[in-house]
């Protein structure tokens, strides 16, 4: 049996790839509850093993480090040198600030499950109140045929995309799922998620929406 031990000092904060693993489903396996759990914090807790039993809802010390192994191997926790804190101001005013960097062209919207818009950097006003209905469409119509995309086909993505004749995306929308909401990101060219400013979006969101 692997024996794991904490490296001290480091402060907990999910990666990129583990934001997007935690908000891109409904699934809610420990993995992505644990990162659910880190992203209600408002400040990264440190690295310790009563504050991983409490995120985690483990009361065995080596589960908790199986799981954080299991995390780490997927790329999906980091381990931080000094504690961020959750940005003070409305979410309305810190969101915009996070958009521009997840596209290659910096035009990207974020609506709500009814439609509108709620933040949008580099989109014309009428745009982006056309592309944030759309995205509600085509949430209704996934939600129709999740059963041929996901039970037929393999398809667990939620995402879709306008693509060109090269199979590049022009446009596409990416749903978070924080709490009971779903918001979409829609993104012109390809996206950059791989960016900190999308862990920041997505704790902003699970702040406001789902604590």
């Amino acid at each position: 049996m692997n024996q794991y031990t904490l490296n001290q000092g480091l402060y907990l904060y999910p990666t990129p790839a583990g934001a997007y693993a935690t908000v891109s489903t409904k699934e809610a396996d420990r993995a992505r509850q644990f990162l659910r759990n880190l992203l209600l914090q408002r400040q990264t807790p440190e690295l310790t093993g009563e504050i991983l039993a409490q995120l985690m809802k483990l009361d065995e010390d080596a589960k908790c480090l199986e799981l954080l192994y299991h995390c780490q191997k997927l790329g999906w926790i980091q381990g931080l040198a000094e504690p961020l804190t959750y940005p003070d101001g409305a979410v309305e005013d810190i969101v915009p600030g996070f958009l521009g960097p997840l596209s290659e062209k910096g035009k990207v919207l974020l609506a709500d499950q009814q439609g509108f818009y709620l933040a949008t950097q580099g989109f014309p006003h009428e745009v982006a109140e056309e592309l944030s209905a759309l995205s509600a469409e085509i949430a209704t119509v996934h939600e129709r045929r999740s059963g041929l995309l996901l039970n037929n086909m393999g398809l667990g993505s939620h995402a879709w995309s306008v693509v060109d004749s090269f199979g590049n995306s022009q446009v596409g929308f990416w749903p978070l799922f924080i709490g009971n909401n779903r918001f979409v990101v829609a993104v012109s060219g390809i996206p950059h998620f791989n960016q900190p400013e999308f862990v920041s979006l997505v704790w902003a969101l699970t702040i406001r929406y789902a604590a």
